[in-house]
């Protein structure tokens, strides 16, 4: 696998410092819907790309209760924390009607230099009180989920790195604007792994 068979998804050039010289990278803004629509446009009109990828790398910021701040960690399971279609008698989470879809979509044979197997939780919401979230989720963030999908339907391996600049408590927001551009230094040591393969 070389540079060329891959693509990194970041939602914001905030997050990257815009230092991914010589990658193949997208930013589509915050959001499942934006994640979704700008990584389906790149794969099939390939603005930025001449085929599609073996390999779509997210790379962004995310909250946890459990891991401590500074951290990145490896997400291979993806969870859409704020489908709630419980009225209906569907588990939270669940998409209905979608039978040949899991609720957690699982990328875990997917090898990648971290290894821990992270499950992230999905959510058009900035999580500041993790007891109103799905339990089993390890990191909460904004986009992921989308991008998962969006590989899972196109049968591309995907992973996402993710630098946790909160604690998804009440003080998340200031955390996160004081930590969003500090993870890059360990991103680039995971795409030093990628550059050996």
């Amino acid at each position: 696998m070389n540079r060329d068979d891959i693509l990194i998804v970041c939602a914001l050039p905030e997050e990257t410092q815009d230092k991914l010289d010589g990658w193949n990278v997208i930013y589509t803004g915050c959001g499942k819907v934006n994640a979704t629509y700008d990584l389906t446009a790149e794969l099939f009109f390939q603005k930025k790309i001449s085929k599609l990828p073996k390999l779509v790398i997210n790379f962004g910021t995310a909250g946890s209760d459990e891991i401590s701040i500074h951290t990145l960690v490896d997400c291979t399971k993806f969870i859409q924390r704020d489908m709630d279609v419980t009225g209906l008698g569907f588990p939270k989470g669940t998409t209905p009607f979608e039978d040949r879809i899991p609720r957690v979509l699982d990328f875990s044979i997917v090898k990648n230099p971290i290894g821990k197997k992270y499950t992230c939780g999905t959510g058009d919401s900035f999580v500041q009180d993790v007891s109103k979230e799905l339990p089993g989720m390890d990191v909460f963030d904004m986009e992921a989920y989308a991008l998962a999908k969006t590989c899972w339907k196109t049968d591309i391996d995907f992973v996402s790195f993710k630098y946790v600049t909160d604690n998804a408590d009440e003080t998340s927001p200031n955390d996160w604007l004081e930590n969003c551009d500090k993870g890059m230094k360990e991103f680039k040591k995971v795409l030093e792994y990628y550059d050996n393969l």
